[in-house]
């Protein structure tokens, strides 16, 4: 139900819609040009990654460079892109949560969307 019984001009409904999809679009450009840094091993190991999600560059010391331990090297890496993963997605609700709010949960706040 609506507040107050009454329902909404379509219309009005249509130019919401279209000024949430504006601010959508406005937050993923923002989301791809922003980087987040993730870290492991007291930084020996750094991911950078955008805010989307994409992985921009990786980058290792000489000192977590052991010929005779690549197991911690790999673990030291896969837990700087979690780490940069876990900034990302952090930078996403941040900017993505309150258009999401705006979305009644799901959809526009209508019926079946």
């Amino acid at each position: 139900m609506f507040p107050g019984g009454q329902q909404p001009d379509l219309s009005q409904l249509m130019k919401q819609a279209q000024q949430m999809q504006q601010q959508l679009a406005a937050a993923q450009q923002e989301l791809a040009a922003t980087e987040v840094t993730g870290s492991a091993g007291g930084n020996l190991v750094t991911a950078t990654m955008t805010g989307d999600g994409d992985l921009t560059a990786l980058t290792i010391a000489p000192a977590a460079v052991d010929p005779d331990d690549l197991e911690t090297l790999q673990d030291l890496v896969v837990a700087a892109v979690r780490d940069a993963k876990r900034a990302a997605d952090e930078l996403t609700a941040s900017r993505m949560g309150p258009l999401a709010g705006g979305l009644g949960g799901g959809g526009l706040g209508l019926p079946g969307l």
